[in-house]
């Protein structure tokens, strides 16, 4: 039964290809334009993870700002300072793991004068301690990082940034072991990074250059100022709420009113992960509503031919119904037509947008981290192929419903 039905839907096919194909266009376009835009959101998705691929998702920075409100007789416009008096009160902190007293001369745009012989150039300095390993994960080319005796004799000692060796050796050779000047004071370079990741971050990581936080606030006459502060939460524990105790205590310390939320600045690695999740979620779920929408037109537009099919059929239906044809065969035949024909379209708009994308991933690169390559997942695949199978049988729904409704003597009376 199943193969005499197909044999019909194939010659009458053939026989209006025309009204055939036009009829398929919508859906085979639908479903091209849904591979289209799961294929390109994923690109962009895995590109955006790629860049983040280097940080440390349960990091947590805390710096200082200007107060804006009065507080315990301090007028507002102070900036806030740190200390390292403050370290034993956030160790206490349940939660807090891994923490990083940092301070820091120059920026990512503005740097200090960093010379190496004739060579010059214009970096970020750092204070830090061996803890900052843990934050900030990087890839090694050469030597090591900040240990304990370096903290603790205030040794003379510098990590380097790629962007940093690039600069201060463009001849190449091996940084470690020689020397380089922060405002005439000499560095050993003892060790030599580049980052994991691809934006912005990356980059203001390789113009960096990391000497021991101790020796920091003596060559540069510091005192004990620290500007700010990373650390690591610990596994269980909510990286907000830890977030919030922090900064809790930073306020008590150093008079700062509990409600002024701009004197005490923080980024949350946690939170922006999860911001960037949903974000993507959200847009593959918007990508499915647009792609469902159109399928579902295209399916009308089915829908709407087949009624007309039903029309002009009306005779044929008529003598099938007299001859004993139930009205489940005449459902069966219907619906499988819509079937036959949304798969048909679906399935061309699934194989020519797979292309599209294969075009468009040779095209962009596999080094573009902007939009990243983009590819369609087997479930989506999968997906996309069950959603056709709903379109077919929406479209041959009400088709069908207007083919059982004929009773066989109106039917044959209309020939």
């Amino acid at each position: 039964m199943i193969r005499d039905t197909l044999v019909e839907i194939s010659d009458a096919l053939v026989a209006n290809p025309i009204r055939a194909l036009l009829t398929m266009a919508g859906v085979f376009w639908g479903t091209l334009i849904l591979i289209a835009m799961l294929g390109f959101a994923e690109g962009i998705e895995q590109a955006t993870i790629k860049t983040m691929r280097g940080s440390v998702t349960n990091a947590v920075f805390v710096w200082g700002g200007r107060t804006r409100l009065p507080y315990r007789g301090r007028r507002p416009g102070r900036r806030v300072k740190y200390a390292l008096s403050d370290i034993p009160v956030l160790t206490a902190i349940e939660g807090v793991k891994h923490l990083s007293p940092r301070s820091q001369l120059g920026g990512y745009r503005d740097g200090i004068a960093v010379t190496r012989g004739t060579e010059v150039g214009a970096f970020q300095i750092t204070g830090d301690v061996p803890n900052f390993r843990h934050v900030q994960a990087v890839e090694w080319d050469a030597g090591r990082f900040i240990n304990d005796l370096d903290v603790a004799d205030r040794r003379k000692v510098a990590v380097i940034g790629d962007q940093v060796y690039r600069q201060l050796w463009p001849d190449g050779g091996d940084p470690i072991g020689q020397t380089i000047a922060i405002q005439g004071i000499h560095f050993q370079v003892i060790g030599h990074f580049h980052s994991a990741t691809g934006d912005d971050r990356g980059d203001r990581d390789e113009q960096t250059i990391h000497v021991p936080l101790s020796t920091y606030l003596s060559a540069f006459r510091q005192g004990d100022v620290v500007e700010w502060w990373a650390f690591i939460v610990e596994d269980g524990f909510s990286s907000e709420a830890v977030e919030v105790e922090v900064k809790k205590a930073l306020a008590e310390r150093h008079d700062v009113h509990p409600k002024d939320a701009v004197a005490l600045g923080s980024y949350n690695a946690e939170k922006e992960y999860r911001r960037i999740q949903s974000l993507f979620l959200g847009i593959r779920g918007l990508t499915w509503l647009v792609g469902i929408a159109t399928l579902l037109s295209g399916a009308i537009g089915v829908s709407n031919v087949l009624l007309i099919v039903v029309r002009e059929r009306t005779p044929e239906i008529g003598v099938r119904r007299a001859i004993g044809a139930t009205p489940s065969a005449i459902v069966f035949m219907i619906a499988l037509e819509a079937l036959v024909m949304t798969s048909m379209a679906g399935m061309a708009g699934i194989v020519m947008g797979t292309l599209l994308l294969e075009a468009a991933a040779v095209a962009i690169g596999p080094d573009n981290l902007s939009m990243g390559q983009p590819y369609i997942h087997w479930s989506a695949t999968v997906g996309t192929a069950a959603l056709l199978g709903f379109a077919g049988l929406v479209a041959g729904y009400l088709p069908a419903r207007r083919a059982v409704a004929i009773e066989p003597v109106d039917a044959l009376r209309s020939e």
